[in-house]
């Protein structure tokens, strides 16, 4: 049984609601958002390659990567070791986009922590950081525990 009923995911939920509509004069997305973070974290890296990040089809990567280029997030230039492969870039306002979002967010999570006591703000922030430590040390190893509990429960279902 889920102890936490998925709270983490509902508050994540509620940051994004908050973000996207403080962010609608800039016309990005969540999808686009997701797109432009997979381009910061991997400067360079191509449109297939965001299609297996993202797992998303093809034409739609590069639907979505011609509209950030044309709104000024992101830039293609050649892979010199390939000249038909291009690489993406974020731009300037990419960075000016992920620090208004990241604004937004710690202010929302600023507020929400109000409610507690200094001292429940501290064991909180200490037990989350666990959990994020733990969450991506087992993202980073391809989720082999989280599968292998899947795949003993797929019968169960």
């Amino acid at each position: 049984m889920d102890k936490t009923r998925r709270q983490i995911t509902k508050i994540a939920r509620e940051s994004g609601k908050l973000t996207v509509r403080m962010m609608k004069e800039t016309g990005i997305g969540s999808g686009e958002f997701d797109l432009i973070h997979a381009v910061r974290h991997s400067p360079g890296i191509s449109q297939s390659e965001v299609c297996q990040q993202l797992n998303m089809d093809k034409g739609a990567v590069a639907r979505r990567v011609a509209s950030l280029e044309a709104k000024g997030y992101l830039t293609r230039r050649k892979n010199p070791e390939d000249g038909r492969g291009q690489m993406l870039y974020a731009t300037e306002s990419a960075e000016d986009l992920k620090r208004s979002k990241t604004q937004i967010e710690t202010v929302f999570y600023e507020w929400l922590l109000e409610g507690l006591t200094e001292e429940e703000q501290q064991t909180f922030a200490l037990l989350l950081h666990r959990l994020y430590a733990r969450s991506k040390q087992e993202r980073r190893e391809g989720f082999p525990h989280v599968i292998a509990r899947l795949e003993e429960t797929e019968g169960e279902v």
